[in-house]
């Protein structure tokens, strides 16, 4: 079936940029600080569409993985990068054209890694990180182009809510994330 197809991703579509002609620089998957296991529900308004689906995470020292697949099981999207900084990846042929897995790396990094580890990732781009206790934003040129709202814990919180705007590329996510315990 070719409505079900997945093909490799080019290049430039995998480049982690948060925001036009702002690349993230790459920390370690392992900079993480610990392996995880991670399961969300995921909404995403773009414009006037809605699309959601469910992504799995996986984090060990030397690499990071995502799957995604609709609500009729079927994969959306699976990214792989290791610490060598390789990044790789398929897409449906039928996600929308803004749903691209460099910069859905860059925002798993962005809402999930350590503000110690981001910091001179984003100072690399042009870009400010402000951590605090429940909200994570990062702004170009004094504008805020990135907001995450921890609705249930903070920074790092691998379990519970969160809510993501990206101004520059013009989404909101809603996330809903549970951890898999060992």
């Amino acid at each position: 079936m070719t409505g079900c197809a997945t093909v490799p991703v080019a290049d430039e579509a995998n480049s982690p940029y948060f925001a036009p002609n702002h690349l993230l620089t790459l920390p370690q998957p392992g900079d993480l600080g610990r392996p995880l296991e991670m399961s969300q529900m995921i909404t995403v308004r773009h414009d006037n569409d809605v699309f959601a689906f469910e992504g799995h995470i996986g984090v060990t020292p030397e690499r990071f993985y995502l799957v995604g697949v609709d609500g009729m099981g079927r994969r959306a999207m699976s990214v792989a990068w290791d610490k060598s900084g390789k990044i790789t990846a398929e897409r449906a042929d039928w996600l929308p054209a803004a749903v691209r897995p460099g910069p859905m790396l860059a925002d798993i990094i962005l809402i999930y890694w350590p503000a110690t580890v981001l910091r001179p990732a984003l100072e690399n781009a042009g870009a400010v990180l402000v951590d605090g206790p429940t909200s994570r934003s990062i702004s170009i040129d004094g504008k805020e182009i990135l907001k995450i709202d921890y609705l249930a814990g903070g920074p790092q919180a691998t379990t519970g809510r969160l809510r993501y705007r990206n101004s520059a590329w013009g989404y909101e996510i809603d996330v809903q994330s549970v951890e898999a315990t060992p």
